[in-house]
């Protein structure tokens, strides 16, 4: 019975920093226009949400990676552990980068590059992100 609770602790050990890194990298795609707003941050604690992260500890998640992603130097501090999570899970953050994007009406040269990048750090099929971009932008324009 030890090993099965000590089992259980290191996978919620490990989505936590896996839903950590994730919203680090929302963060940081949040800051690439230079105009961090209440409606990105908004979009980021929700996806927390969507991720499993209980609604009591999102304020502490999302300050926790407001702080790792202040200190980290590349976004590969973010991809390395999120391009091991399953395709539901990438499909979500992509989708949630999307809503950040589009959330002030536009996709800037920078977001955009930071997409491309990202679609191969991640290992997430191109006609995937593709189409969820479309989606997304689809929705923000009706």
């Amino acid at each position: 019975m030890f090993n099965i609770s000590n089992k259980e602790e290191n996978k919620d050990e490990k989505n936590s920093n896996l839903n950590k890194k994730a919203a680090s990298l929302l963060i940081h795609a949040a800051k690439i226009d230079e105009n961090y707003t209440e409606k990105e941050k908004e979009i980021i604690k929700k996806t927390l949400i969507d991720l499993g992260v209980l609604k009591d500890n999102v304020d502490k998640v999302f300050s926790e990676a407001e702080m790792a992603e202040k200190d980290a130097n590349q976004i590969l501090d973010f991809t390395r552990e999120i391009k091991n999570a399953d395709e539901k899970f990438k499909v979500k953050i992509v989708e949630s980068l999307w809503n950040i994007i589009f959330s002030d009406g536009s996709s800037d040269m920078y977001e955009s590059n930071f997409m491309r990048r990202l679609t191969g750090l991640i290992y997430l099929d191109n006609k995937i992100v593709g189409d969820i971009k479309e989606k997304i932008k689809k929705d923000h324009n009706k």
